[in-house]
């Protein structure tokens, strides 16, 4: 089968269109023929072995020191159930399906998954737009569920425009019935209102610590706010959501937490069937939806990832796969 394969860490050149075998699903996985998987900055952050600040010694001896221990990346995807092993039960042969992979490996026409990974494809989308859903939506929804977030209540989002905080938005305005402020770029601003954002700040003009609001939940998705400044910003018994940080910022959510009432919520998304499942129900209900910023097939793979690198992207970029 076809995959984009590195072998070594570095620049997007190191993505290679390689012949390699195609898996042999076991007792309690599936074989995925996969139509569209996605480029992330975290498969960019991945294939440069960019780490956040004090933990670049902690990834590579996670994803390989010297060369990749997964040298296929790619963490969506959205295709058709080629075959199920013996101990399979709730997926068949035939089904579409979209899915998340927390080991990679969705740059292929083929993988196998276990069947807890996977759920079934939204009816009202295409492949692209199922593939453009798991991994952000299911870190959003995980981290706003983690943030009590409440109707009515004050929510703002910072890195409103990306792959997690696109889904934050219409998800903390439509799902949760907050009161939604998007932190974004001036070129961008349009974009997140249109996600359902009540207000937008563009944070190249303001500071949103100096405009004398207060929030509920503060969750920045690309780990670029202040955690001290933003301190201020917060309510009471308030909740800071981070998704992105390095060591230093560590640091300063133990002081945030030891002398605030402030609370301090990190974590890694687990892939989830149930998950997927509400975010199709909400899918078809019209409560969320992805938007697609480019498409590249997957030989293009290298530019797919120079793009997603400029930080220009306006909600998901698709790498789709031959049907």
């Amino acid at each position: 089968m076809k995959a984009i394969v590195y072998e070594k860490y570095g620049p997007p050149d190191v993505l290679q269109l390689k012949e390699v075998a195609k898996p042999i699903p076991k007792e309690d996985e599936v074989l995925i023929r996969i139509y569209a998987t996605t480029a992330t900055l975290y498969d960019c952050w991945a294939r440069s072995s960019t780490a956040p600040p004090g933990f670049w010694l902690f990834s590579r001896i996670g994803s390989g020191f010297r060369t990749p221990k997964q040298p296929i990346l790619g963490t969506e995807l959205a295709g058709e159930i080629e075959a199920v092993g013996a101990d399979v039960t709730r997926i068949k042969v035939g089904d579409q399906v979209f899915g998340f992979s927390a080991n990679l490996g969705a740059y292929a026409e083929y993988m196998c998954l276990h069947e807890g990974a996977v759920g079934i494809k939204p009816d009202n989308m295409t492949y692209e737009e199922a593939a453009a859903v798991p991994q952000g939506a299911l870190t959003a929804l995980y981290f706003l569920r983690k943030g009590n977030v409440q109707s009515g209540g004050k929510v703002l989002i910072f890195g409103a425009s990306g792959g997690v905080g696109g889904y934050a938005v219409q998800l903390a305005k439509h799902q949760f019935g907050a009161e939604v402020t998007g932190v974004c770029s001036t070129s961008k601003i349009e974009y997140v209102k249109s996600l359902g954002a009540d207000q937008v700040i563009d944070y190249t003009k303001e500071d949103f610590t100096k405009n004398g609001q207060t929030y509920d939940v503060i969750f920045d998705t690309v780990g670029k706010s202040s955690v001290l400044r933003s301190k201020r910003s917060l309510k009471k018994e308030g909740f800071y959501l981070f998704t992105t940080f390095g060591l230093p910022k560590l640091f300063s959510f133990l002081w945030l937490s030891l002398t605030s009432s402030h609370k301090v919520i990190m974590g890694l998304v687990e892939e989830s069937s149930e998950e997927l499942t509400f975010l199709k129900e909400l899918i078809e209900e019209g409560k969320i939806k992805s938007v697609i910023d480019r498409r590249y097939p997957l030989e293009q793979a290298a530019e797919a990832h120079r793009y997603v690198e400029t930080g220009q992207k306006k909600g998901q970029v698709v790498i789709t796969i031959d049907q």
